[in-house]
């Protein structure tokens, strides 16, 4: 993170100077009747888009929650290896990772052959491959993610907070305006239960759960099916004997169900999800009137042999296993969308809904509004046309269909009696097979984009062949030439909307005047096809929209950093100050070659562009300057 380029300030560096003009936000100042942007619901869908949105102070966006306030406890806990990478951007990922419990082992257990009455352990699986990630898979309260993101808006240059106790009534488009087109009607669902206010929105974001009554409002339906098994999740202080609980664990017992072992953040406390009841088709789980009780009962007989003593209940809930997709991710008819924007949409919940087996609900909604919160903030601040918002259905529904596919299939695997899965039969038990088998989807890691007017067309792939296009930019160790430290190559980016290019010098590039990777340099900031000097504002920055970052095959003390061209040491800010932080090299501690983990050719050298959401958009040769500007101009507008 960097700072004080707009001059000193002490205290905390999270908090930006605030941006004149802002809204009133004391206690009982009126709500506003424009806004550009209106999001429903503060989960992590909403949460997440809000922190990404607030980092443009020029936009106006407005967050509304049904609640007096945020949640304090339960829901959701896991955070899978992908998102973690996302929480680096947005500059707190550290602070997960000193406050979560990190998920190191995966434990199985299930019947025990010379005793079907009790459990045995039968195997253990490493829960992050090697190199998957450089960050942990964590647990930690879904509630302190909700801080963390609000916690960025707020120390944010727009200061933005939530409304609390307001929920999306209805709303309309009026499809023959570009002025503020949508209506909503907010209720108040606090002290003044039922009071109307109106609100015209650019945009609306429907992050309103299951029930969303955004998607409601624009024809959107929740279809699939249910699985009709009861299954309770409780947070427990306990004491136990059973040897893996502060261990994930996943449990099939002979005859009395599943259970899936989470240990939590603190050292104590941890999380049970327990099945309980088989269902009747036509029947609801409210109507079996189940209890922390029942489960607690139940969790003791699948845990046989081994006691569970239960000080604390933190928060407990029942559900209903159901895996249901909505196709209506925005307001946009198929037949209407060669001719019209969107300008209302769905996210989280609102969209998809599956079990919490995989531990993936949390993570996509929040990978859904990441997705689309920069190309919001794109079409607001006049960058691009808003037709780019049409890829957001197009890249999010597809993952959805993936996630709810896989999920059904785990969900069945996991409540399967032992003999009745397709996966049993096998040398290893199918819960374990299963696992393994999915291992890069649970870490989030399996998201592909295909090729469209944001994922370029793999022609060059074999220049970076660890960098796939479509998929999120793989960081590696590097070295920052300019102070010799030690990092990883991805968290040079931040959650701020800007576009990445990764130039990696090939075989004998120092940067000298006449190389390749100096050329292009040069290239982009002086020529007028280049994509900075189109699309970057008189007034900005150089980098403000395209950020150039350089990466050689020799090490730190072997640089000659006063060789660079300028646009790697570009003069920012009021105060013209230069920024050295764009030049890296390879790690000369041991820690890896970046160029021989991510496939980078090593005689050519190559160019990797990342979208604001970290996925990799393009991979070109050093020289590829038509491309590049073709590929940008596809996306940005022109000065």
């Amino acid at each position: 993170m960097q700072y004080y380029e707009d001059g000193f300030r002490g205290g905390d560096p999270d908090l930006k100077k605030a941006a004149p003009g802002r809204r009133d936000r004391a206690p009982f100042a009126p709500l506003p009747d424009k806004v550009d942007v209106l999001i429903a619901g503060s989960g992590p869908a909403g949460t997440c888009l809000f922190a990404q949105l607030s980092q443009f102070p020029e936009i106006d966006t407005m967050l509304v929650e049904r609640k007096p306030g945020p949640i304090e406890k339960g829901q959701a806990d896991g955070i899978n290896t992908r998102t973690m990478e996302m929480f680096q951007a947005f500059g707190f990922g550290e602070k997960v990772k000193r406050e979560s419990y990190w998920v190191n082992q995966t434990n199985f257990w299930v019947p025990d052959t010379a005793n079907p009455g009790h459990i045995k352990r039968i195997g253990r699986v490493q829960d992050v491959a090697d190199d998957s990630s450089e960050m942990p898979h964590t647990l930690i309260n879904q509630a302190r993610v909700h801080e963390l993101f609000l916690d960025v808006a707020r120390k944010s240059a727009a200061r933005n907070v939530p409304d609390y106790s307001w929920q999306v009534k209805d709303l309309t488009v009026d499809t023959t305006t570009e002025d503020h087109p949508v209506t909503v009607i907010l209720e108040n669902t606090g002290i003044n239960a039922g009071e109307t206010h109106v609100v015209r929105a650019n945009y609306v974001v429907g992050c309103d759960g299951a029930r969303s009554s955004v998607r409601t409002a624009i024809g959107g339906k929740l279809e699939g099916d249910a699985a009709h098994q009861a299954w309770g999740v409780m947070d427990i202080l306990a004491n136990t004997d059973f040897p893996d609980v502060r261990q994930k664990c996943l449990i099939a017992s002979k005859s009395e169900g599943n259970v899936l072992i989470l240990p939590r953040e603190g050292g104590y406390l941890f999380r049970m999800y327990v099945e309980l009841d088989k269902l009747n088709p036509d029947e609801r789980v409210s109507a079996r009137n189940l209890t922390q009780d029942h489960m607690i009962a139940a969790a003791q007989r699948i845990l046989t042999p081994y006691t569970l003593d239960v000080k604390e209940v933190v928060w407990w809930s029942v559900y209903e296993i159901g895996h249901r997709i909505s196709e209506t991710f925005d307001d946009v008819p198929p037949e209407d969308r060669a001719t019209r924007n969107p300008r209302v949409f769905t996210a989280g919940d609102a969209c998809h809904t599956h079990s919490p087996k995989a531990g993936q609900g949390m993570n996509v909604s929040m990978q859904d509004t990441f997705n689309l919160g920069w190309k919001l903030a794109h079409v607001l601040t006049g960058r691009a046309d808003a037709s780019l918002l049409h890829t957001y259905r197009a890249e999010r529904l597809t993952e959805a269909k993936r996630l709810v596919e896989t999920d059904h299939k785990w969900a069945r695997i996991m409540s399967a009696p032992p003999g009745e899965s397709e996966l049993d039969g096998t040398d290893m038990p199918r819960i374990q097979k299963h696992f393994i088998e999915n291992l890069e989807f649970t870490g989030g890691l399996a998201v592909k984009y295909d090729p469209s007017r944001v994922t370029g067309a793999p022609t060059h792939q074999a220049l970076a062949t660890g960098e796939e296009i479509g998929r999120r930019f793989h960081s590696a160790p590097v070295v920052r030439v300019s102070d010799a430290m030690q990092m990883q190559l991805g968290h040079a980016a931040e959650a701020d909307g800007r576009w990445r290019i990764y130039a990696f010098g090939g075989k004998e590039d120092t940067s000298e005047p006449g190389s390749a990777l100096h050329k292009l340099a040069d290239w982009l900031e002086s020529d007028p096809a280049s994509p900075v000097v189109r699309h970057t504002r008189e007034d900005e920055d150089i980098d403000a929209v395209i950020d150039l970052r350089a990466i050689f095959q020799t090490t730190f003390d072997k640089m000659a950093y006063e060789k660079m061209p300028s646009l790697l040491k570009p003069i920012k800010g009021p105060l013209g100050l230069q920024d050295y932080e764009k030049v890296f090299c390879l790690d000369h501690k041991g820690l890896g070659d970046i160029y021989e983990m991510r496939g980078i050719d090593r005689d050519k050298g190559c160019m990797i562009v990342v979208r604001p959401d970290q996925y990799v958009a393009h991979v070109l040769p050093l020289d590829g300057y038509d491309e590049l500007s073709a590929f940008f101009a596809d996306i940005l507008l022109p000065v």
